[in-house]
């Protein structure tokens, strides 16, 4: 039986150079393990709102500002994915919400990667379900 392995990789390319990254690596493990996911490999990538405006733009073909879009890169057997968060819009909420940014960018990085393992905000039911699980994994920390 094969031994099992995540991955999880934290990229700092944003214009912010301290960002959470053991909190944030921690709770996406603690993710992934609660839904069974033993193989994989995700990467959480801090940048800019001009890149990520620009991701949005190129594969979504919305041309606004986001915080956050995930990529599910799923290789046969394994899960891997790609969560950019803008860690300039990141700011803005952390004051907007009246939360620390190591907060927000951790709501972020769950909301993410539960894209990634499959679940969607598009309905009101969905987004409570996926509000429920961000915050129940914020508390953890």
């Amino acid at each position: 039986m094969p031994k099992s392995q995540i991955e999880i990789n934290i990229i700092n390319s944003s214009p912010i150079s301290f960002l959470p990254k053991k909190k944030v690596h921690t709770v996406i493990e603690r993710i992934l393990l609660d839904h069974k996911k033993k193989n994989g490999t995700i990467n959480i990538i801090y940048t800019s709102d001009d890149y990520l405006r620009n991701l949005n733009k190129q594969f979504l073909n919305h041309d606004y500002n986001t915080d956050v879009l995930s990529f599910q890169l799923d290789e046969e057997g394994s899960l891997d994915g790609e969560v950019y968060i803008s860690s300039e819009t990141a700011v803005m909420q952390a004051q907007e919400y009246k939360v620390s940014l190591s907060n927000e960018i951790l709501r972020l990085a769950i909301h993410g990667t539960l894209h990634i393992l499959g679940y969607d905000d598009a309905e009101i039911e969905a987004k409570q379900k996926m509000t429920e699980l961000e915050n129940k994994y914020i508390s953890r920390n």
